[in-house]
């Protein structure tokens, strides 16, 4: 057994004992089950054990978080946001820090979020206008933050902002703001397609305070280097998807009759399964390899080749395992329609498709100039 087994069969558990059977519930209340996220025991899977974490690699993680894929992709979302955090918070912050948010952030007791994108800088992070201003305490930030993952829900915001210290990004640093504090305000939650029990939403910050996580001239490369591991932690989401559409569908196929055979032994249905199969064998190699190389130079280009395929992988196998299904597949006794919802939303965050497209390109131009 490895070290990251029994955080593995700890997630595989609460998958089978509540998150399939609680959805239902989370759906109709809209209200975020954070009292399971605390007691998930999976709130500090990348702090080091001497810090009191789990102390997981990397690869070990995304195995977690390809368990928690297979039962809900918003839920194991919201997980990664907040392991990111609570990483980036023993990492980089100051003693004060980690003793008023540490140990909180380690047992769940206080959830992170992460808020960089903006109404007007969604791709081009480096359109941020939130700006910081030392108050002689502290800081003082002032903006309004779009796409905010548990706004409202959150007790530690790391908001990404500039500093007015330079131009570009090399003004930009990472404040550490209380989700409570006088002037943070969260004016508007989307209504989503799927996942109503995760408040995703809009953060107005009003001269609220804050302490500097990442200073001003390598907050953009601290926010970034998240960024990799977060879009990791989605590909590895998509491929538990992927998977338990995968299992669905064959279960499906395998006991159900149509004219005197298996639908399972129907060659038309057998070819579009294998095509998932191989997509899934794909997904899971290249999130590995891309664990693998998180924090080296190879890491961005590796996580967007893992963050372009797996969303889209994942999307496909939804669709097509619905098909296999006929009308059963669109029926909630399934989870495939919600999954097709969720799938579309993996392509989406921390970056798009299009996105590590560009990440790629720039690899390849650095190819074309070596040959």
């Amino acid at each position: 057994m490895t070290a990251a087994e029994p955080s593995v069969d700890r997630a595989r558990a609460l998958v089978d004992d509540h998150v399939r059977a609680e959805l239902p519930g989370w759906e109709r209340s809209g209200r975020y089950p954070r009292e399971l996220a605390a007691a998930s025991g999976l709130t500090a899977l990348f702090v080091s054990e001497p810090a009191g974490g789990l102390g997981l690699s990397y690869p070990d993680g995304m195995r977690v978080f390809e368990q928690l894929g297979r039962g809900d992709a918003a839920f194991a979302f919201s997980l990664s946001m907040h392991n990111a955090v609570a990483a980036a918070l023993h990492g980089a912050g100051s003693p004060q820090l980690i003793a008023t948010w540490g140990e909180r952030l380690r047992a769940g007791d206080a959830l992170g979020g992460f808020s960089l994108t903006e109404p007007q800088a969604g791709s081009d992070a480096t359109a941020i206008t939130t700006v910081a201003r030392p108050d002689g305490q502290g800081w003082r930030v002032s903006g309004r933050k779009a796409w905010v993952s548990l706004a409202g829900e959150a007790d530690l915001f790391l908001v990404v902002c500039h500093t007015g210290e330079g131009a570009g990004h090399r003004d930009i640093a990472i404040m550490a703001v209380d989700g409570q504090a006088p002037g943070v305000s969260f004016p508007r939650i989307y209504d989503k397609a799927a996942s109503a029990f995760l408040p995703i939403g809009e953060m107005l910050l009003e001269d609220a305070p804050a302490q500097e996580l990442v200073a001003a001239g390598t907050g953009m490369r601290a926010a970034l280097a998240a960024i990799d591991v977060a879009r990791c932690d989605i590909a590895a989401i998509a491929t538990g998807l992927h998977a338990e559409s995968l299992d669905t569908a064959l279960r499906y196929a395998r006991d159900r009759q149509a004219f005197g055979e298996r639908v399972l032994d129907f060659q038309g249905i057998r070819w579009q399964l294998a095509d998932a199969a191989t997509d899934l064998e794909a997904s899971r190699l290249l999130v590995q390899a891309a664990a693998e190389r998180l924090g080296t130079p190879d890491g961005p280009v590796a996580v967007a080749h893992a963050k372009r395929f797996a969303p889209d992988a994942a999307l496909r196998a939804a669709i097509t395992c619905s098909e296999a299904m006929g009308a059963y597949g669109w029926l909630n006794d399934h989870p495939l329609a919600r999954f097709i919802a969720l799938a579309k939303m993996l392509q989406v965050v921390d970056g798009t498709a299009e996105v590590q497209r560009l990440v790629i390109g720039r690899d390849l131009d650095r190819q074309a100039e070596r040959l």
